[in-house]
């Protein structure tokens, strides 16, 4: 019995070394599991406050101009300039963001583009239209003349362009505003002639020849009538460059979204090849043409045989049958229509719908056609 005390006290230390270390074990491993939603929700909300990183480095400047006669500009003014962002001052509905009329308080008329905050394109559309249109300077690309930085809020500023897009033209026939002040007047637009839609759509081709003949070519990635804005005297200007990118030497861009607007889109895009190419533009460039010329939306079927079709299957088998005259809005007067000249019309437009993307035409040679038929 004398030899068991110390056996017996041996024992109990041992056991209470055990115990002490699981309840060490047990507190550690505690307070582990309490710390780590802790760091989930500083991320979460580190997210929340900075929706991208990049935002950071752009949200340090207030504003920007990019053009001279244009002073610097405060959210503050632009926030009068549109009466809070009235939907009154509503002009269009770009992607990601409404457009608005406004005056600045120098009396410069301005188009206000607004992005929506809460979209993640919206931020990349922000930087590409910064980036892309900023350094842009040629009198069928529209101007930004600078932006805007407030917190999450972006803005950007743009030349107005005074008779709308295209598509307003071509498919409404009321306008609602005149003016920025409360006095509105509503006219109806009268349809435009063959000779203004095809100096239209020979201005589009310019800018995208002048996007694609750049250094670093530009593909604009969602031309459409609504992306292209009429001056006082119809001359056309390609706006909204929110898809826009730039591509390297081998004249592509890899994205793994589709781009672009039903309609306008060419057929690769359904194979699954989402590898933006010049030659991306040059077929929406060929939708418009036909949607220019005979007044039918994109994405409306057609009927050929008794079986609805897209537009530009319809325009190839008018073009076959040599119905080109028939093709055209019932609007224009036939008289002020050549044959010939509407028969070349709408062979370069099925060359630039071509369905095989290397058989396609580059736009400078589109540029080179429309001229020699306006001659």
């Amino acid at each position: 019995m004398p030899l068991a005390s110390p056996v017996q006290g041996l024992l109990a230390a041992i056991a209470s070394f055990f115990f002490i270390t699981l309840i060490l074990a047990v507190i550690l491993l505690f307070c582990k599991k309490t710390r780590k939603p802790e760091t989930r929700n500083r991320t979460r909300d580190s997210a929340r406050t900075q929706p991208h990183a990049e935002l950071t480095s752009i949200a340090t400047f207030d504003s920007a101009s990019f053009d001279p006669s244009l002073n610097q500009i405060s959210m503050a003014e632009l926030l009068d300039a549109t009466k809070n962002f009235s939907s009154d001052l509503i002009i269009g509905d770009g992607s990601f963001g409404f457009v608005y009329k406004a005056k600045l308080s120098n009396g410069v008329t301005v188009a206000i583009k607004k992005l929506d905050k809460d979209a993640f394109q919206g931020f990349r559309e922000f930087r590409a239209e910064m980036e892309t249109l900023g350094k842009l300077r040629h009198r069928n690309i529209v101007k930004i003349l600078g932006y805007c930085v407030s917190d999450l809020d972006r803005v950007l500023i743009y030349e107005f362009v005074e008779k709308g897009n295209l598509d307003q033209w071509l498919h409404d026939t009321v306008t609602e505003s005149d003016d920025v002040d409360d006095t509105r007047q509503s006219f109806c637009r009268l349809p435009l002639s063959w000779e203004t839609r095809v100096n239209v759509v020979s201005g589009v081709a310019n800018g995208l020849a002048y996007l694609h003949g750049l250094e670093k070519p530009i593909i604009h990635r969602d031309i459409k009538a609504s992306n292209v804005l009429l001056d006082s005297d119809f001359e056309a200007h390609i706006a909204d460059f929110g898809l826009a990118r730039r591509i390297d030497t081998s004249h592509s861009h890899v994205s793994t979204q589709v781009a672009g607007t039903m309609g306008y889109m060419p057929p690769e895009y359904m194979g699954g090849n989402t590898a933006a190419t010049v030659m991306l533009d040059v077929y929406s460039f060929g939708v418009l043409m036909i949607e220019v010329a005979t007044q039918r939306r994109p994405n409306w079927p057609a009927i050929v045989d008794g079986k609805e079709v897209g537009l530009v299957e319809w325009s190839r088998t008018m073009v076959e049958q040599n119905r080109e005259i028939e093709m055209v809005d019932s609007n224009i007067s036939r008289e002020e229509l050549s044959e010939n000249k509407v028969k070349e019309y709408f062979r370069i437009a099925c060359n630039c719908t071509n369905e095989k993307t290397r058989e396609r035409p580059a736009m400078k040679e589109v540029v080179k056609d429309l001229e020699e038929l306006a001659s």
